[in-house]
């Protein structure tokens, strides 16, 4: 920010705002607000980009706040409180529902009517300005970093002229619409690409189209069994009191949940056996396992995985289990078999849990699941022919990937040319940003005067409590109004 544009001003964040408003602490219900209550936004209002007004917890009937903390359309709002990369996250407020409140973790920035309120949201989405927030919010944690006001007014910026911020907001939105549209069509086409993976493995696996027909009948020389059929038995892994790290070369490790989640087996997912704990080098994970996370949320509790590299001493953990699989069975058409449609419904409906946050399917449950079994010589042949599928499936998913990651590189590109006034040509017609913000310190002395000036006056008697006036549309007479400061 050292080299202005022509007719740039550079201030700090603060000079261009009238006041920054906190929200409030409130005990709230662990349910969303109806229509008709009032409700506190939390911090994932604020987390994705866009407001989310559905992120909020009711607040409890009779519970005391103040209505002027009240969200509406055009609020430009901050985390104050959020992981590392989150923290000072912005959004502009578009539509929204009436009787949400500011949480004490959320700021509402109020600038001065002179800088475009768009504007001001993009910049705050800035890689520049993003960065700068992230490194001066303080804490201990990643999972939970803090921006002070005081921190969050002395951000140096820099100002362009009023009609530039509208040219930049213009031009801008017309390249995200764009960037838009071309993420929708990703998306599209990635879930497309997921669809056709799950109906190659219905076609293959099961040797019919329609996954729910179990009652169809087989090719010849297929049956209906069930997943006992082709075990030997399983396996179950061990609690431990580990350490909070992962294992070095050298250690005994016990891999989490998130080693098999994935659809591959990761080994750096574990965590290390403290020195000196007793365990058993029976549990060792080696390649050619099948495992299965007997414990994870509802969309993978037990995801399958086929170990293929592995680094020793690393153990089954007591979320995980082994599957001994028959020797007359092929270990790639089983996986195949269990990361099938067919087999991942079963799995879903076995398992037990109140919370889709961690559910679990024991050992008996899972030996009862119905699968179609293949000779063991097509089984060797509907694997080659999967893993052929697959691959290919593979690739385009990659492919869809990285252009979707390149969207979000461009928009951020974007940002960076269009707040450092290289994105558009200055206009030397425009009114100097100088004489912008010269007319923005005239009005903050005007404010400051007349809020001195408001707190030299009696106070009238203070209301008796602080709930939802009866009417909305009409404010006690003993209630002041005025700036939040």
């Amino acid at each position: 920010m050292t080299d202005l544009p022509p007719g740039w001003a550079q201030t700090t964040l603060g000079e261009i705002l009238l006041r920054i408003e906190a929200g409030k602490s409130f005990s709230c219900e662990p349910r969303r607000a109806n229509a008709d209550e009032w409700g506190i936004i939390k911090v994932s209002a604020m987390t994705w980009g866009s407001f989310r007004e559905e992120e909020n917890k009711a607040i409890p009937p009779g519970a005391a706040f103040d209505p002027a903390y009240e969200i509406s359309p055009g609020d430009i709002l901050v985390s104050r409180a959020n992981t590392r990369e989150y923290v000072g996250a912005p959004v502009l407020v578009g539509s929204c529902r009436p009787r949400l409140l500011l949480s004490d973790k959320s700021l509402r920035l109020v600038p001065s009517p002179y800088i475009d309120r768009r504007w001001l949201a993009l910049l705050l989405s800035s890689p520049s300005m993003r960065g700068e927030i992230s490194r001066r919010a303080t804490g201990t944690k990643d999972s939970m970093r803090n921006i002070s006001q005081v921190l969050l007014r002395d951000i140096r910026v820099q100002v362009p002229s009023a009609t530039e911020q509208q040219r930049i907001v213009a031009t801008l939105e017309d390249h995200f619409s764009r960037l838009d549209s071309a993420r929708n069509y990703l998306y599209d086409a990635s879930r497309r690409i997921g669809g056709l993976i799950s109906q190659i493995r219905i076609t293959e696996i099961l040797g019919v189209l329609d996954s729910s027909a179990e009652q169809q009948r087989l090719p010849a020389g297929w049956r209906w069994g069930t997943l006992a059929d082709v075990l030997e038995g399983i396996e179950s892994g061990k609690s431990y009191a580990c350490e909070p790290r992962p294992a070095t070369a050298e250690e005994w490790g016990v891999i989490k949940v998130s080693a098999m989640t994935w659809g591959k087996f990761r080994q750096d997912e574990n965590k290390a056996v403290p020195l000196g704990k007793e365990f058993d080098p029976r549990y060792e994970i080696v390649p050619g396992d099948i495992l299965v996370s007997r414990a994870n949320t509802a969309e993978y509790v037990g995801a399958p995985v086929l170990v293929g590299e592995c680094r020793s001493r690393l153990l089954l953990s007591d979320k995980s289990l082994r599957l001994k699989v028959r020797s007359d069975v092929s270990r790639k058409w089983l996986i195949q078999v269990l990361a099938s449609p067919f087999v991942r419904r079963q799995i879903s409906a076995q398992a037990t849990g109140t919370k889709d946050s961690m559910r679990n399917i024991s050992q008996k449950s899972l030996l009862a699941i119905k699968i179609p079994v293949a000779p063991y010589g097509e089984q060797e042949l509907i694997a080659a022919r999967l893993e052929e599928l697959l691959d290919h499936a593979s690739r385009l998913s990659g492919e869809v990937a990285n252009a979707e990651r390149r969207t979000s590189f461009l928009r951020q590109a974007l940002l960076k040319e269009a707040f450092a006034g290289r994105l558009l040509p200055q206009d030397p017609a425009d009114e100097p940003a100088s004489e912008l913000l010269a007319r923005i310190k005239a009005e903050r002395a005007q404010s400051s005067e007349t809020t001195r000036a408001r707190r030299t006056k009696p106070k009238d008697p203070p209301a008796t409590t602080r709930t939802e006036w009866p009417n909305a549309d009409h404010t006690p007479t003993t209630y002041e109004q005025g700036e939040l400061l």
